[in-house]
């Protein structure tokens, strides 16, 4: 095992992605020169050249487009968008036409292309900068929507995406890129099409994504002091969702609570409680609860930042609450 930041997960992927195939190429605001807004691809454009790591103009729906266009043409584009707020620009091009092309076409083209988002909190980058929309691009047929919640999987999740000959999303969080991990030395490749249990447990399920991961786990270590064995499920594929595996840990555990710093009303929760309601009712001794960001516009101040979102202790909290009731 090595230790290794989220942020240097990412860029040993992306390395990888572009040592391994011509066809690749980074696209997006200030990745080149300036070496990404958040200095994921630091060095690229003097490593790969002006071609293969574009700097591009200050238009999110334009840079998309071309992105999209790209794959049509045979190549494996991976388009960087800066925060998640800024993609609403580009949902034109995302949802009109990367995600209904093959059906429109009659199967006859695939748009391979990855596009990448900063999402979530960036540490008092308010409202302009912090949001979580995942739940935006779930909603969407012919999308594969993918959650970048653990090192293993900021390692691993853009080389098998590029292999997929369909529009992935994926998100990555800005809160976590220098937070440290531990993950294989020969980390590669990981599976995008399940869930996956980051801790076993008997007594509740904590079902989550993204930056929920590693709060539920410390939330988890916390109520195991209490003698509550609480499972971590991370769906990591938020389209299309691994119901199998949700599921499978209900009918363990018997109950579930489900996090995400995302707005409560028409959420990835949302969607999770309705198929245990609907396919897990009778495994359920508890109804079914969640526990997600307030919905408010993001504060600036941190106090009111850490306040808008679940935090370890609020999961405990929650967890002893439900199974005293």
């Amino acid at each position: 095992m090595i230790k290794i930041t989220y942020r240097e997960a990412l860029k040993q992927a992306l390395r990888e992605a572009l040592q391994t195939d011509e066809k690749v190429f980074l696209m997006g605001e200030d990745v080149g020169r300036y070496g990404g807004a958040f200095a994921v691809s630091k060095g690229f454009l003097e490593e790969f050249g002006p071609d293969r790591i574009m700097d591009v103009p200050l238009s999110e729906s334009g840079f998309t487009g071309a992105g999209i266009g790209a794959a049509l043409g045979g190549m494996k584009p991976i388009v960087e968008v800066m925060t998640v707020n800024f993609s609403l620009l580009a949902m034109d091009q995302i949802i009109n036409n990367a995600s209904t092309l093959l059906h429109m076409s009659g199967g006859q083209v695939n748009v391979s292309v990855v596009i990448r988002m900063g999402c979530g909190i960036g540490s008092q980058l308010a409202a302009q900068h912090s949001h979580s929309w995942e739940p935006f691009y779930a909603h969407v047929p012919g999308l594969i929507v993918l959650s970048v919640g653990v090192h293993e999987d900021a390692r691993g999740m853009v080389l098998t995406a590029l292999k997929s000959p369909d529009p992935v999303i994926l998100f990555e969080y800005t809160s976590m890129l220098n937070m440290e991990g531990e993950i294989p030395e020969n980390s590669g490749e990981v599976d995008i099409s399940k869930a996956k249990v980051r801790r076993s447990g008997n007594d509740i399920s904590l079902i989550t994504y993204g930056t929920g991961v590693y709060k539920c786990l410390e939330a988890a270590a916390l109520l195991a002091e209490d003698g509550i064995d609480a499972e971590v499920l991370d769906l990591r594929v938020l389209r299309p969702m691994d119901e199998e595996s949700i599921l499978e840990s209900i009918s363990k555990t018997h109950r579930a609570l489900v996090v995400e710093d995302a707005w409560r009303s028409v959420s990835i929760s949302s969607e999770v409680s309705a198929r245990i309601m609907e396919k897990g009712f009778f495994e359920l001794d508890l109804p079914v609860e969640r526990l997600c960001g307030v919905e408010v516009p993001m504060p600036y101040p941190k106090h009111l930042e850490t306040a808008a979102l679940p935090q370890p202790m609020d999961i405990a909290d929650k967890v002893k609450k439900m199974l005293r009731s």
